[in-house]
């Protein structure tokens, strides 16, 4: 597989060196924010890892404390996202989506439908750790009904390998049978079937559904339910066609409304730099007409914008 993110381990990574580049331009009075957020970006997560354990050893300082210290806002926030290991960043988005009064269930929604299982695992082990609480309990005791018991299914990131090719035309049946093709809507059938199968397996079942019922699977959705559980079905149904695609349009929503939703376009652009921000750009540009890193300039500003049109990686 060619490596699809924007970000790439820097060639000759030096822990220490970078260390010291890093203290120099946070001492004394003000902060040199260009080189802090030149070299942040210009590094792999697990380099910035180093970079920290680099820094403790030669000033017996916390680097992600300093940081905070020296930084400000939107910059502040987005440079402690990239100090934060990826699954410690995804437990602890998920946990602040749950605490207090209410519940941000975009973030739930986004990170459940489009991890891997082996990562959801991970996730749950993470946030248990550095929490205290078990994030299925806690995702229970914020959600309901069908929405929840969609969420639980997805929590057990045991979603099957393989396609069932003997079941692919029962499945997309069943899920005719559920919706269009009855009055009111069997969801237990949907989330069954858009919680458990393969994401090839899927794919394959969307395709025969078009066949049957003449249209997409996302339309069905649409018309046979409502708020969350609307929301994690079409997730899990665009993450199953392209995961890039699910954050092209997540990237396109966070920038394209009235005010800018920078908790999003920070969580996506952070998340998805080492992993398919190529793939992101190409279909953003694709799909909107206008390269990413043009939307971001034209959204943000600031030193927060110039980070995140390093992570972006160029100009499509």
């Amino acid at each position: 597989m060619a490596y699809r993110g924007s970000v790439r381990p820097f060639v000759n990574f030096n822990a220490k060196h970078d260390a010291e580049v890093l203290h120099k331009a946070m001492k004394g009075i003000g902060t040199d924010e260009d080189t802090v957020l030149m070299l942040l970006t210009a590094r792999s997560n697990s380099q910035r890892q180093e970079i920290k354990a680099a820094y403790k050893k030669a000033y017996g300082k916390d680097l992600v404390s300093t940081l905070k210290s020296e930084l400000s806002g939107l910059f502040e926030s987005l440079i402690v996202a990239l100090m934060t290991p990826p699954i410690s960043y995804d437990a602890s988005q998920l946990h602040n989506a749950l605490k207090g009064a209410g519940t941000n269930d975009t973030v739930l929604i986004e990170i459940l439908a489009s991890r891997t299982g082996e990562q959801i695992q991970e996730i749950a082990k993470v946030y248990k750790k550095e929490f205290g609480g078990k994030l299925e309990k806690d995702i229970c005791s914020d959600t309901s009904g069908h929405y929840q018991r969609l969420l639980v299914i997805l929590l057990q990131g045991s979603r099957e390998e393989e396609v069932d090719e003997a079941n692919i035309e029962k499945d997309a049946k069943d899920l005719y049978a559920a919706g269009e093709g009855k009055v009111g809507t069997d969801e237990e059938k949907f989330i069954n079937i858009l919680g458990n199968r393969s994401v090839e397996h899927l794919r394959k079942v969307f395709d025969v559904y078009k066949k049957l019922s003449g249209s997409d699977i996302e339309a069905s959705i649409k018309g046979e339910t409502a708020g969350n559980l609307e929301d994690l079905m079409l997730a899990i149904v665009k993450c199953a066609r392209s995961i890039p695609g699910f954050f092209a349009e997540s990237l396109y929503k966070s920038m394209r409304r009235a005010g800018t939703d920078d908790d999003t376009l920070m969580r996506i652009m952070v998340s998805r730099s080492e992993v398919d921000m190529l793939d992101i750009r190409a279909i953003f540009k694709k799909k909107y007409g206008a390269s990413l890193y043009t939307t971001i300039q034209e959204d943000t500003n600031g030193d927060y914008q110039k980070a995140l049109l390093y992570l972006c990686g160029g100009n499509d």
